[in-house]
């Protein structure tokens, strides 16, 4: 079968969050069981791109309203990567320092054009699109419904949600960009008196996921406006739990951290790599390491972050360390505490590859209070690491952490508050006291599953329903 996926992301092409680590590993895991799985993103000016030489395959004109854009459809020259990318160059819109912006409604309606456009050109196209997110929404629409498209309507149409909070919104001035399709059809697009891409791929796509069980539950209730849509379309929406790549996330081989250990070698590979956080982040090595990595926005919970530690550092013997960026607010409140709580606590305000690799390794907790979340991967890395998650039960954090007091692994708390949060916080520093059972429970979470491989599995067997349906 071949599987061509459409994204704004793919690790480690381009990443903003979950999104690029999914699409830069399913494609891996489907061609590990003999499928033929492929990615087509734009072209960004970046450190992947600058690296790695690549050969154009295809030329062609994007005319975008009153604007014409030539274009080229690029490909690796050499096999960096376990699946095939082709990358679409658009110098003047797609060809940027950053993946999102201000003007990414003309980007991304050229990338998903494009995209049409060239697969109109393949002698054998692919057997399923796999759209991912509101920046490739529109694919099943213009794919069902526009004229120059007919030959590729018989093509199933995947979509997958990693984030019902962001729709792709755009006035309907935007719509003479759209190819021309039957102006009857015009409701397919609408949502709430716009042009909403997620809106228009739940209603045109031949399946929607969401990326884990839970989650798909939860936006019949909240979905940010499409509760009611969701919840119309369920018979053609199922929950797939995502996985993690476990070649690229796997303690005895990761060249990011400072000692590789196993289930065996934990204590002292876990040991080893604490000891190198908290020589670099002024911490103190004696006392429990509990970090945050993510996005300080809202969905995460990250403006509690500031009371929750403050309370923590006064009243109990910890260490916290902190990785992300995202409010200027909340980035000053976190680091202005480092001067007053100096020895056990530290920010670093960006992203970085590598500290977050070694603060799964090297940290005792890893903290999750968020609002949404419609997967996670972060509580399955610090798993796969021995770190124990402290969560909210929400989303897939739901579906992969049970809490320690009910046969489970994890600490989880079920509101989003100071109070809750520090309670939680507080339990996991009970388990740290209890040795025994801490390195017990440490030995044992690094045993859970959570690779790839049962999620494509359970996307092809998706694939292959919708075929013997429609043959």
């Amino acid at each position: 079968m071949k599987i061509l996926h459409l994204s704004a992301e793919c690790y480690p092409i381009a990443k903003i969050g979950g999104l690029a680590d999914v699409v830069g590993a399913l494609p891996k895991y489907q061609n590990e069981v003999g499928e033929d799985s492929a990615v087509i993103m734009p072209f960004y000016d970046n450190k992947f791109t600058a690296n790695n030489s690549f050969t154009t395959i295809f030329n062609g004109e994007l005319t975008l309203g009153n604007a014409v854009y030539p274009y080229s459809l690029l490909k690796t020259t050499d096999d960096v990567l376990d699946f095939d990318v082709f990358f679409i160059h658009i110098e003047n819109l797609l060809f940027e320092k950053y993946v999102y912006s201000e003007n990414d409604i003309n980007r991304f309606l050229a990338f998903q054009i494009v995209a049409l456009d060239w697969i109109l050109t393949l002698e054998n196209p692919p057997d399923i699109l796999h759209c991912h997110d509101h920046h490739t929404g529109l694919i099943p629409f213009m794919a069902q419904e526009s004229f120059k498209y007919q030959s590729l309507n018989q093509i199933p149409v995947i979509t997958t949600i990693h984030n019902a909070q962001y729709q792709g919104w755009m006035s309907y001035e935007h719509l003479h960009k759209i190819p021309q399709f039957n102006i009857e059809k015009i409701g397919l697009l609408d949502w709430d008196k716009c042009i909403n891409p997620l809106a228009a791929a739940i209603k045109c796509a031949w399946r929607v996921t969401t990326v884990s069980p839970s989650y798909m539950e939860e936006l019949k209730h909240h979905a940010n406006g499409l509760e009611h849509l969701l919840s119309q379309e369920s018979t053609k929406s199922v929950g797939i739990l995502n996985g993690i790549d476990t070649d690229v996330w796997n303690p005895e081989t990761d060249d990011f951290i400072i000692k590789n250990y196993n289930k065996t070698t934990i204590a002292s590979g876990k040991k080893a790599n604490k000891k190198w956080l908290c020589e670099t982040f002024n911490l103190d090595e004696q006392k429990p390491l509990v970090a945050f990595i993510g996005r300080l926005v809202g969905e995460k919970g990250a403006e509690l972050l500031p009371a929750v530690f403050k309370n923590a550092l006064q009243e109990q013997e910890i260490n916290i360390l902190l990785l992300g960026s995202g409010f200027k607010e909340t980035e000053e409140q976190l680091s202005s505490l480092k001067s007053e709580f100096e020895g056990n606590y530290n920010v670093y305000i960006g992203y970085d590859e590598k500290l977050s690799h070694l603060i799964y390794a090297g940290a005792d907790f890893l903290l999750m209070p968020s609002r949404v979340e419609p997967c996670g991967l972060n509580q399955m890395y610090c798993l796969r690491y021995g770190t124990v998650p402290v969560v909210r039960s929400i989303g897939g954090l739901k579906d992969t952490v049970i809490d320690i007091d009910k046969g489970g692994f994890g600490i989880c708390h079920d509101e989003v508050t100071v109070a809750d949060i520090s309670s939680a916080i507080d339990r996991a520093l009970k388990l740290y006291k209890k040795k025994t059972q801490f390195n017990a429970n440490r030995k044992f979470v690094m045993s859970i599953d959570h690779s790839w491989k049962v999620s494509a599995n359970a996307y092809i067997n998706l694939y292959n329903s919708i075929k013997q349906h429609y043959d």
